[in-house]
This record gives structure tokens, C-alpha cells and sequence, in this order.
């Protein structure tokens, strides 16, 4: 299968990119306790190469993962089992690491993705909310820097429309942007009266509480966007979810699949960019 692909950098990488939460566990829960130890019984290490080959066989050429973790259940397999994809089964999807920058070690967790044989690196959303909210630029741009230096795309995601706003105008060189966008309409959603100003929902049901301003803002941004949490962590259905993202401006999607949903998410993906492809966005395609 043929799907269409972007470019952030010198790299091309389809538009609908394969997610890496559900392997490790890390799943928008709600209130059932037992989904994140569902996740790890299930995602094998066998289940997750037979995933990403899935992936490659639909056309789908990039996978987002991250370098261990915090937020992982028990180990983060991700680094080891991509290994064992390349080397043992020959594997080809390349790979965009989630990383997690300290304070006092801003590029660690950035070398152990360059180790690993990533082709991107970006900061990890909770910290680029952060960082952006207590004014620290200085690292973002250091990190950022460190990224670039060493041949990867670098970027950074976020929860809140803040950060691309900050991260504009202060001038951060980042390649790319990773900013949730889906639709508010659906039964789970946060009641509007009751949504924070800032950051997520206290109730792990919304990661982009404001999606029109989102929207207008993204268009003034002429870097790749790469959005994520388009079906609101499985409340949206992916005929609406993707629909929303590339129609409001998103170039990539970044979306956490089991193995029995590969193909169609990706036939999806595919017929609503064939029928994009037939008018002219708000936002014009930046990747």
C-alpha cells in the first residue's frame, strides 16, 4: 500500500506515523486500572516487531518512541525491541525518539536515541509545557541545538498552545512541532465551564482543551506539525479523528495502533488524503 508521505528535514516520512505508548504500557486509562497491565501482556516483543512489520506492509515508514521512559509499565522495551527489528528481522520503519532532557543532564537521554539509530529526536510534551510555562528557553534551545548538531530532526511536543507561541518568538531553531489536536466533541470530553486554563484535563480525558485556538495559531507557523492525540486517546473513531487533524493543518499524525488496526487506520488515512488532495487546506502543507 502507498501512502502519501512529507518531509521534515532532509527525511520522508509518511503522513500517518505509528505511536509508541501502547507498547510500553503508558495508555490513556481513564478510570480502568487494569488497561496498563493489559498493554504490557499483550505487546510481546514479538506482538510489537509483527506491529511495526504490519506498519511497513501498509506503507507507514516511522514509528515515535521513547528512550526508557518514566512513564512506562515495568521496562520500556522500545530501544531493545527496535534493535532486535533491525538486526533479526531486517525491519525498515525508522524511528523519531520521544526523549526526556533534565535540568541537570540536558542531553542524555538525547544520545542514547542518536546511539540507537534514530532519525529524530524531540523533548517530551510535559516537559516542553514546563519549561515553556517557568521561562526556560535556555534549555529547550540547548537541547534542541544538541539535537541538530548531531544530524537528527529535532523538535519539541506540548500540550498547550503556548509553546509554539513561545518557542516562535523566542526564535527556537526546531524543525518540527508535536501538538495534540482533536475535536471536543465527543461524550467524555471536559464540560467547557470546567476546563483549565492551562495543561490537560485533571480528568485524563482531553489533551487539547481549546482546539480552535490551536488551529488558528498553527496557521501562522511555517515548520512541520505533527499531530498527536488526534482520537482523544480512543474516544474519536479515526474516520473523524484524521479527518479533523489534516483538514485543520495537521502534516503528520502520530497514532497508537494494535496490530489488528494497521491496515485500516491506514486505508483511512489514505482515502481522506486522496480527497484532500482535491481542494486547498487553511493551512498549506509545510512537510
Amino acid at each position: 500500500m502507498d501512502l502519501p508521505m512529507g518531509k521534515i528535514g532532509e527525511v520522508n516520512i509518511s503522513r500517518l506515523i505509528c505511536g509508541g505508548n501502547l507498547i510500553i504500557g503508558s495508555a490513556h486509562d481513564r478510570d480502568l486500572i487494569y488497561i496498563r497491565s493489559l498493554m504490557r501482556h499483550y505487546f510481546t516483543d514479538l506482538k510489537i516487531i509483527e506491529t511495526w512489520q504490519l506498519c511497513e506492509e501498509a506503507g507507514i515508514n516511522t514509528m515515535i518512541g521513547p528512550v526508557n521512559s518514566p512513564y512506562a509499565e515495568g521496562e520500556d522495551p522500545t530501544i531493545r525491541v527496535y534493535k532486535r527489528y533491525r538486526d533479526e528481522w531486517g525491519g525498515k520503519l525508522q524511528w523519531i525518539a520521544q526523549t526526556y532532557p533534565k535540568t541537570f543532564d540536558l542531553t542524555g537521554s538525547i544520545q542514547t536515541a542518536i546511539d540507537n539509530g534514530a532519525v529524530g529526536a524531540f523533548i517530551h510534551g510535559g516537559i516542553g509545557d514546563n519549561w515553556v510555562r517557568h521561562g526556560r528557553f535556555d534549555m529547550l534551545a540547548k537541547a534542541i541545538e544538541f539535537i541538530k548538531k548531531n544530524d537528527l530532526i529535532a523538535g519539541c511536543a506540548c500540550h498547550e498552545i503556548k509553546v509554539p507561541m513561545a518557542l516562535e518568538k523566542e526564535g527556537v531553531g526546531l524543525d518540527f512541532y508535536m501538538k495534540t489536536l482533536h475535536h471536543d466533541n465527543y461524550w467524555s470530553a471536559t464540560p467547557k465551564d470546567q476546563r483549565p486554563k492551562d495543561g490537560d484535563s485533571p480528568y485524563d480525558n482531553m489533551w487539547c482543551l481549546r482546539p480552535e485556538e490551536t488551529i488558528e495559531f498553527m496557521k501562522t507557523v511555517k515548520k512541520p506539525w505533527i499531530g498527536f492525540k488526534v482520537l482523544a486517546a480512543g474516544a474519536i473513531h479515526p474516520n473523524e479523528g484524521f479527518k479533523f487533524a489534516f483538514e485543520n493543518g495537521a502534516d503528520f499524525i502520530n497514532v497508537g495502533m494494535f496490530d489488528f488496526q494497521v491496515r485500516e487506520d491506514a486505508l483511512i488515512a489514505q482515502g481522506i488524503l486522496a480527497e484532500l488532495n482535491q481542494k486547498k487546506r487553511p493551512r498549506p502543507w509545510m512537510g
